[in-house]
């Protein structure tokens, strides 16, 4: 019998993740292609955007935290060939899914006016309010797409809901230049038009990933129990159980950022809209890492289900490797690219040194930011998602955002310093995410060769 050697294991864990980096990166470059194209509306309309993208991402985050949770489970089930529970986590996972669309929906709609109260330039908020609730009400079809999506790729199925990302990804940036700005008979709805196109882009990748998922034939197996007599508030639960740790940690880390970003708008427009470019940037690579930590959490969690701990340490070990690899490949165009690449998004010479500089940090960052995410989909893979969220929780607001504002504001390093306080989080998170998977994995594999040693 063939052992895998970490050859085999990298092969692999490539081989899930390429699909799910492109999948993830569709995600990301909807924002990063409205910020792109609102940035030509002007300063005052790209900062408004930054502030609202900042927010909806902490809903956004919360959503998709529980929806992984299907993941780890479907992965664990289909190692032991459990194919009953998991036709019964299609139905109880979408239903789940559905309702919390529906939930975080609501409370943004009815909680955005709370943005007056963030002390932002009054004519941002004017323009972030009717933004941000286009794109609470886009969760909905999100979370339809995310409940298919976690289910496929939980039985490492990734390639599908690449393309069809990819596809929604073309159909957004096509919505946004008529939208926008009133392209062939279209109405001129200004920054409002890129909301829109992301609800509907959104709307659409939700019925092409229900469609492949519900008329496929490799399916076929798993849809005998989509009745509403099937809906088991024990699987809901195990869901939910999982999934709001997950969520809670997602919402210590992507908060940290959002903060941050209503600190740094007390200290102007022009900062924010800064800020707004080295986000985006930022966030293109962490999601393409995060298609390695999602390889990472198909991987070690269906290893763990087949009872393989060696297999299980060394494929989270590739993906740790992969990670790093690929974030200091990122880091390095960063560098590169520091002076190019605000001039595409804006033409104002201020905003365009201060984000320069940012993405500097940002390429400082990146090996932190590739560790501490493949740590968090290793530790998924394991079902461990209670501890990682007290580690974000320390990392980032304990730790980040307060170095951030001593750094920013007391020490009166501005905009700089605040990112500073961001990387000195991610630095604290990436170190004790890795050591907690070399812990788990240790004891698991020292386990069973105890137990073998006593047969």
């Amino acid at each position: 019998m063939h052992t895998p050697t970490y050859k085999d294991h990298f092969s692999k864990t490539f081989a899930l993740a390429f699909p799910v980096v492109l999948s993830q990166l569709g995600h990301i470059m909807v924002s990063v292609f409205d910020s792109l194209m609102i940035g030509q509306l002007g300063t005052v309309q790209l900062a408004a955007a930054s502030l609202a993208n900042s927010i909806f991402m902490i809903v956004m985050v919360f959503g998709l935290g529980v929806s992984l949770s299907i993941t780890p489970i479907i992965a664990s089930a289909e190692g032991r060939k459990n194919y009953t529970r998991i036709s019964l986590l299609l139905l109880n996972g979408l239903v789940s899914n559905i309702i919390l669309g529906i939930l975080l929906f609501i409370a943004g709609y009815f909680l955005s006016p709370g943005i007056t109260l963030l002390n932002q330039p009054e004519e941002v908020v004017k323009l972030a309010i009717p933004f941000i609730n286009v794109l609470f009400f886009s969760m909905v079809p999100l979370m339809v797409f995310q409940a298919f999506k976690q289910f496929a790729e939980g039985l490492s199925f990734t390639r599908q809901s690449m393309y069809i990302t990819v596809f929604a990804n073309l159909l957004n940036i096509l919505l946004n230049y008529l939208l926008i700005w009133g392209k062939f008979g279209f109405p001129e709805m200004g920054m409002l038009g890129a909301a829109w196109a992301t609800f509907i882009s959104r709307v659409v990748m939700a019925l092409m990933m229900a469609g492949w998922v519900m008329y496929s034939k490799r399916f076929e197996l798993f849809r005998h129990y989509l009745r509403l007599r099937h809906l088991s508030a024990l699987h809901m639960y195990r869901i939910f159980k999982l999934g709001l740790p997950i969520s809670g940690q997602m919402l210590f880390e992507m908060g940290a950022f959002s903060f941050s970003a209503v600190m740094i708008g007390w200290l102007g427009t022009k900062e924010l809209a800064a800020h707004q470019i080295a986000i985006n940037v930022a966030s293109v690579t962490y999601m393409m890492a995060s298609g390695v930590a999602a390889a990472a959490t198909i991987r070690v969690g269906n290893q763990k289900g087949l009872g393989n701990f060696r297999d299980m340490q060394m494929a989270g070990n590739s993906s740790f490797v992969m990670g790093t690899l690929f974030m200091i490949t990122s880091g390095l165009f960063m560098i590169l690219g520091n002076k190019f690449i605000p001039e595409l998004y804006i033409d104002d010479p201020e905003v365009i040194q201060l984000a320069s500089t940012l993405l500097i940090i940002a390429a400082l960052f990146q090996i932190s930011d590739g560790v501490q995410v493949v740590g968090l989909g290793a530790l998924r893979g394991l079902e461990d998602v209670r501890v990682p969220g007290i580690i974000s929780l320390i990392a980032y607001w304990v730790i980040g955002l307060p170095v951030g504002y001593v750094l920013g504001f007391v020490l009166d390093f501005g905009v700089n310093g605040v990112w500073l306080g961001l990387l000195t989080g991610l630095s604290v998170a990436a170190i004790l995410l890795f050591l907690r998977f070399k812990k788990l994995s240790n004891q698991l594999v020292t386990t069973k060769n105890a137990i073998k040693g006593t047969i």
